[in-house]
């Protein structure tokens, strides 16, 4: 049986010589090469700062911690998203306040946002979910009324572009991650972009134990508690290669997507979620929906299709029901929807026009 995986990391011989050569360097921890990788992606996105860390997860964190979000205030994230969202407001101290999607797109519903703004509102936490972008215009309106930051979870929108601008550009922090699923990858390890560079700087010491700015050895300061939240050399060197190709990688993702759709088009029984207005979706994921979702995808699988749920309803799980540090808003019907009937399609740079025959051939036998 063929097997179709739901993504493949971009490894080739030059990934593999990047990381030979920091390793035969000794240097293995964060330093030249992960500086490099991160002026590469700041030159790419047009931002003014970035900051590397391990995770997209730690770099929310930190991104919450240098707007100043603490214990007393609320953030309010989409309920259709990765936890790891809403645990680092948790995490922070502030309270979560979970509100519904908009079904058709899958992000943030802007009027039940809207709606969930208190004066203990710090910040918002939308995410521009499988590479689709937010509408940012709107957005800033609310900044402007309401005077809360805007901390972006862009876990999978590298490349995605909203009126011609690169993500990352246009909140005021926007926190990438590397993780494998996402077509730049280092294997663990996320990218913070921001146009304020008082954020970045305070992000950067953060992330390095709390330390000042001097390079000198003898006058190193420590002047804030802190934590260890660095990207290693080994890991950036995997990015900075991918980087050199990302325009060929993005390209080759949006016509497998374009593909997907024609293949697709005329299929009763399959909708596509609707893509911004004014915006470039990065197609980090392809998904449909579907009826009888899990069945379809038991069916796919067993065919060796690796196809997945989109991602997960935070209100249906233990973390976030009932607990004093979140508060659910509204009945969730679109994030329900979302989470039923949301499948996500493989999709990598080496997959051919078979493969993805092969995948419709499935998955519309597993419909029929």
């Amino acid at each position: 049986m063929k097997r179709i995986p739901l993504i493949k990391p971009y490894i080739t011989k030059e990934v593999k010589d990047s990381v030979c050569a920091v390793l035969d360097s000794g240097y293995l921890t964060e330093g030249r090469v992960t500086a490099e990788f991160e002026a590469v992606f700041k030159q790419y996105t047009g931002c003014d700062h970035v900051v590397a860390v391990n995770s997209c997860t730690t770099g929310l964190e930190i991104a919450l911690r240098a707007v100043g979000v603490g214990p007393g205030e609320e953030v309010i994230v989409p309920d259709y998203t990765y936890p790891a969202t809403a645990d680092v407001v948790a995490i922070v101290g502030a309270k979560i306040v979970i509100v519904d999607i908009n079904p058709r797109t899958m992000l943030i519903d802007y009027s039940e946002l809207e709606q969930a703004i208190t004066p203990r509102t710090r910040a918002i936490l939308p995410v521009s979910l499988f590479g689709n972008p937010l509408d940012y215009d709107r957005l800033h309106v609310l900044k402007k009324k309401y005077g809360f930051y805007i901390v972006e979870d862009a876990a999978c929108s590298i490349g995605a572009e909203y009126k011609g601008k690169k993500v990352g550009t246009m909140a005021d922090i926007s926190v990438f991650s590397l993780h494998p699923r996402k077509f730049i990858t280092t294997g663990e390890g996320g990218l913070i972009t921001t146009n304020n560079k008082k954020w970045a700087a305070w992000m950067n010491s953060y992330k390095r134990f709390g330390i000042g700015a001097s390079d000198s050895r003898e006058g190193t300061s420590f002047e804030r508690i802190g934590s260890n939240y660095k990207l290693s050399n080994v890991l950036a060197a995997i990015g900075l290669v991918q980087m050199e190709h990302i325009d060929e990688l993005l390209e080759k993702r949006l016509e497998l997507s374009r593909r997907y759709e024609e293949l697709l088009a005329d299929c009763e029984g399959v909708r596509f979620p609707e893509k911004t207005s004014g915006g470039r979706h990065s197609c980090q994921s392809f998904c449909i929906f579907v009826e009888n979702r899990d069945g379809v995808m038991k069916s796919m699988r067993s065919q060796g299709i690796e196809v997945q749920i989109g991602t997960y309803s935070l209100h249906m799980h233990p973390a976030f029901a009932s607990r004093s540090y979140c508060e659910i808003k509204g009945n969730m019907t679109g994030s329900k929807h979302a989470f039923r009937h949301c499948l996500t399609l493989p999709l990598y740079h080496e997959m051919t026009e078979s493969d993805q025959e092969d995948v419709v051939k499935q998955l519309l036998e597993s419909l029929a």
